[in-house]
């Protein structure tokens, strides 16, 4: 006698147009992934005074990273507990509707506070788009598709990174800056039309109850530990009661969340997932390589147009082996991880990054682009086979009804590690920074030294406005980004390595076999 309830579990109706779905949900998550991508080329074009930028300085230009990152990240617990209760479809949707009016807000920003605030906003609708497409995927696709589908899925992230950056380049040679965040808009138009035309809706039919005192907790928390961070980078100096107290503080509130958590009836993150070790490798490989990769990130886009002189464009250009690798790799890293298993598979994409990010820690001034190139691919291979995997592992842990919940958990780590991964290797970068410059700034007035001193655009503006007095200082900027950008690819290649050691510790060297038949509860699914 034969069992046949998986596939019972999905509406045929559904089941025939699951990769038109697949395409819906990918156009969603393209919007969320491309606006991070796309701000990374208009840095220096937000911080150029008004008309042509908003004149942010450094810090308010990683607040507007940040703002987005730590909103998103905070509330994608409760945005995958409210699409379990409500539809996961009826949340997209929602979420969408946020983010393209966040988006158009921030577009017409007066001032680096309210890009900050709009970014925030965007953050909002962003955080409930994430998880619920990969929970409406977990829902349209059969066990045995749902590899193939989440490499497909991974692979639309890397699409993301690749046209982030060119269309950010393109927008800023003919339009003004506010153009990169005002092409969401008629992406979120066509996304919305698509997903009311062909995604079906699905929810948990024992939601858990939303948790507001977590959702605080953790958002209070993460903001103050990033908040002490970027500033112990900003003093040079992490000591300083400033810093530390913000830090310390932000640690014990997320203790706090955590046990708050622990002991509640309704946790938004339910810790006894993590005593399932394979399932915390798995968050803990995701995390660890995104606080390694979003840092690097960050730094080379300095290089490639503060220290290399390319325009926004050409330095989206010259990312993209990275994102193209990554659309190359995904989909079909299912099949590698098939042959050789999950540590095996995992374990060499994060030793791959890590020796690329080591590769950083040579390069000068000089260095041929070809090398860059082809670290950057290597660097965006290696992620396709740590994305992948841990993605199928983290989603098949749980019961397909807690999509929802896993899917946040899988994407709160990933941005609470690429946030980390901003401030700390960011201000890893700024203070090496500011220690091997200050020596070199001497001959500027006293009043001027601090602010030369902050990063190396700051020294290069100052450059600019003395002229020909200010060429001198040129050089030493360059050497002195250049060791401190040594000094955090190092920092980075460390991180990477522990998440290698976490790997191969333990997660398991072959999926998982014999759970095809498993029993999973009934599903509230509609056909549309």
């Amino acid at each position: 006698m034969t069992t046949s309830v998986p596939a019972s579990r999905i509406p045929e109706a559904v089941h025939r147009r699951r990769w038109a779905i697949l395409g819906v949900l990918m156009l969603s998550l393209l919007i969320v992934v491309l606006d991070n991508s796309i701000l990374n080329v208009a840095i220096k074009t937000i911080s150029t005074p008004a008309p042509t930028g908003l004149g942010a300085t450094q810090s308010q230009i990683e607040w507007a990273i940040n703002a987005y990152t730590l909103v998103f990240a905070g509330l994608l617990f409760t945005a995958g507990l409210i699409g379990d209760r409500l539809g996961r479809k009826k949340v997209l949707l929602g979420g969408l509707v946020v983010f393209g009016i966040g988006s158009a807000l921030a577009a017409e920003s007066g001032s680096p506070g309210e890009l900050i605030t709009y970014r925030a906003v965007m953050a909002l609708g962003a955080a409930f788009v994430m998880p619920a497409t990969l929970a409406v995927l977990m829902n349209v696709f059969e066990r045995e598709e749902q590899p193939k589908a989440i490499g497909i899925w991974a692979g639309g992230v890397g699409l993301g990174i690749a046209i982030g950056p060119i269309t950010g380049g393109l927008l800023l040679d003919h339009f003004w800056w506010g153009s990169v965040f005002l092409i969401n808009v008629p992406i979120v138009i066509l996304a919305l039309a698509l997903m009311v035309w062909l995604v079906p809706d699905s929810r948990d039919p024992r939601p858990g109850r939303l948790d507001p005192v977590g959702v605080v907790l953790s958002v209070v928390g993460l903001v103050l530990l990033v908040y002490g961070i970027i500033k112990g980078g900003e003093l040079a100096d992490f000591t300083d009661p400033k810093a530390l107290a913000t830090i310390l503080a932000g640690l014990a509130v997320l203790t706090g969340f955590v046990i708050f958590e622990k002991r509640s009836d309704h946790p938004s993150l339910d810790v006894t997932y993590f005593k399932n070790r394979v399932f915390s490798a798995a968050m803990a490989a995701i995390a660890l390589v995104f606080f390694a990769l979003m840092g690097v990130t960050f730094f080379s886009v300095f290089y490639i147009q503060s220290v290399r002189g390319y325009s926004p464009l050409q330095a989206g250009l010259l990312m993209l082996p990275l994102a193209v690798a990554q659309m190359v790799f995904a989909p079909r890293a299912r099949l590698v991880v098939d042959r050789f298993g999950n540590k095996a598979v995992t374990a060499a994409g994060l030793l791959l990054v890590a020796a690329m990010l080591a590769m950083f820690a040579t390069f000068e001034t000089d260095t041929p682009l070809w090398v860059l190139e082809i670290i950057f691919f290597l660097m965006g291979t290696g992620m396709a086979h740590i994305m992948t995997p841990t993605s199928v592992v983290i989603m098949q842990a749980l019961p397909r009804e807690k999509a929802g919940s896993a899917s946040a958990l899988s994407n709160t780590f990933r941005q609470v590690g690429g946030a980390l991964g901003i401030a700390v290797l960011g201000s890893v970068l700024s203070t090496a920074y500011r220690n091997g410059i200050e020596g070199k700034l001497g001959a500027l007035p006293p009043a001027l030294r601090d602010t030369a001193g902050e990063s190396i655009e700051a020294t290069l503006g100052i450059a600019q406005k003395l002229g020909p007095q200010g060429k001198a200082l040129v050089d030493p900027a360059n050497g002195a980004f250049l060791h401190a950008m040594h000094v955090t690819a190092l920092c980075g290649t460390g991180v990477a390595l522990v998440g290698a050691v976490v790997v191969a510790l333990f997660l398991p060297g072959r999926p998982p076999a014999g759970q095809e038949g498993r029993k999973e509860p009934e599903l509230v699914a509609a056909a549309d």
